[in-house]
């Protein structure tokens, strides 16, 4: 063998084995990489009085965790004390210990809950102890009832995990309105809901979205749900579904803004036609925006025609404030001319406007909307259906459902979800409750799947009810 070779085998070993020891060696200089991230909640290593304690006596009750506990935060909003307390206990977090001092007199002979929420979590990594419930009898035994549900809101179909359900005991109608509730449980992001520890009895039951903290429903623009009778918890209830409504909107607050008086060239009347910046659309009225509100109307000095100045025939207005709403048979992707004569409008000053007008537009062609077609199962026609197409929850479509399948060939393009009122009164719209009245709400189904509608193309769908 070479020398030459001999040293560069020498080498490989020399190496090899360096690699080796400086894996497996204690003296490498190197970064501290810290472990696994703690991840698990603090866990309860004790409580006193014990958890599941019968004839408890005190207003005290200490539990030690096994990591130091953070402050403990939105402690009244978190919390839920069952039955619902009159005064509202003092919570303390100190070290591990978490303390609980009950300020009401306790009832005989009652099983009480404390839910703690997402109050408890640890000091260096915030884990939450979500939902810890110390549950004690003032009695011999603990109730082991339970009642659970849904809450969906009535309008929409779907749910706010804002609200929360409650429960009365040996109540009237009006208690709902006037005294705090027996129980109380959170409503989660899927609607549900459920009371744990009841007693065999009967109860009222209601949804409330509690806009001042009350926990009483005294506002008739606060989101409510009730049940047309009393629920008797026993061993194996059914679920409870409530429906939700607020019987009135909220007004919108007037800008406290001051008003600048109109100048003169402001006072002018004008108008404006969305028509002349984009194609008329076939399904639409034709809508000429004034500035000011109008108060007479001569419909024979507003001339819609075609290219040609032939008087388009079957034409129909509406004065609605400040719009004239012009109605018309549209052929598609045809040129229009409309001639609005100075004299044919006048506002409350007798203005008109400035010069006699001649606005030409264009309609859209068939071509630019989808063709969509729905197909229903199981759907109930005698509740009067209506089919609604929302995005961001405004409806921009709205039809009466009449038989198993819907058509049409003119439908805007975009991305919908789809809802299904049904129409109680058959007005066409959807009605809030009225619980003096004790009627409940028009329900809406919200379907899981949204529908893409393209234009000039077939979009159809099968839909399961």
């Amino acid at each position: 063998m070479k020398l030459s070779h001999l040293l560069y085998t020498l080498l490989i070993i020399t190496l090899a084995t360096t690699t080796v020891i400086s894996n497996t060696g204690c003296a490498q200089i190197g970064s501290i990489t810290g472990g696994l991230k703690d991840s698990i909640p603090p866990t309860l290593v004790s409580a006193s009085p014990k958890l599941l304690s019968t004839n408890f006596t005190g207003n005290k009750v200490t539990f030690v965790f096994d990591e130091y506990i953070d402050e403990l935060l939105d402690v009244q909003s978190n919390v839920l004390v069952s039955p619902y307390p009159k005064t509202f206990p003092e919570l303390r977090s100190k070290l591990k210990t978490v303390t609980v001092k009950l300020k009401d007199t306790l009832l005989a002979n009652t099983t009480y809950a404390i839910n703690f929420g997402n109050v408890i979590k640890d000091v260096n990594e915030g884990n939450i102890l979500k939902n810890f419930t110390y549950v004690f009898s003032t009695g011999n035994t603990i109730d082991s009832m339970s009642l659970s549900g849904k809450v969906e809101l009535a309008e929409t179909g779907k749910v706010d995990s804002t609200m929360f359900v409650i429960l009365y005991r040996n109540a009237t109608d009006s208690s709902v309105q006037k005294i705090k509730p027996n129980y109380i449980a959170f409503v989660k992001g899927d609607g549900s809901f459920t009371f744990n520890n009841l007693p065999p009895d009967n109860f009222y039951i209601y949804a409330l979205k509690d806009g001042d903290g009350s926990k009483t429903y005294n506002s008739k623009t606060e989101e409510f749900a009730f049940t047309d009778k009393p629920i008797t918890v026993t061993s194996n209830n059914e679920p409870v579904n409530l429906y939700a409504y607020a019987e009135e909107k909220v007004s919108k607050t007037l800008s406290s803004t001051t008003v600048k008086p109109k100048t003169a060239a402001q006072k002018k009347l004008r108008y404006s036609l969305a028509a002349t910046s984009q194609r008329q659309d076939l399904t639409e009225n034709l809508v000429l925006d004034f500035s000011n509100a109008i108060k007479t109307l001569d419909t024979t000095r507003i001339i819609l025609t075609d290219t040609n100045y032939v008087s388009i025939p079957g034409v129909s207005f509406l004065l609605d404030s400040n719009k004239v709403i012009l109605t018309a048979k549209w052929t598609e992707d045809s040129d229009y001319k409309i001639i609005i004569n100075k004299d044919a409008v006048r506002d409350s000053t007798d203005s008109m406007i400035v010069k006699t007008d001649t606005v030409r537009f264009k309609t859209k062609r068939e071509a630019d909307y989808g063709n969509v077609v729905l197909r229903f199962n199981n759907i109930d026609i005698t509740k009067h259906p209506v089919l609604q197409f929302t995005q961001a929850d405004e409806i921009k479509e709205s039809y009466a459902i009449t038989g198993k399948e819907w058509r049409n060939k003119l439908f805007p393009p975009g991305e919908y979800e789809i809802r299904i009122l049904y129409d109680d009164n058959n007005n066409g719209k959807w009605d809030p409750g009225n619980y003096t009245k004790k009627l409940q709400p028009e329900k809406v189904i919200a379907l899981p799947k949204k529908i893409s509608v393209r234009e000039n193309w077939d979009n159809e769908s099968d839909i399961n009810l």
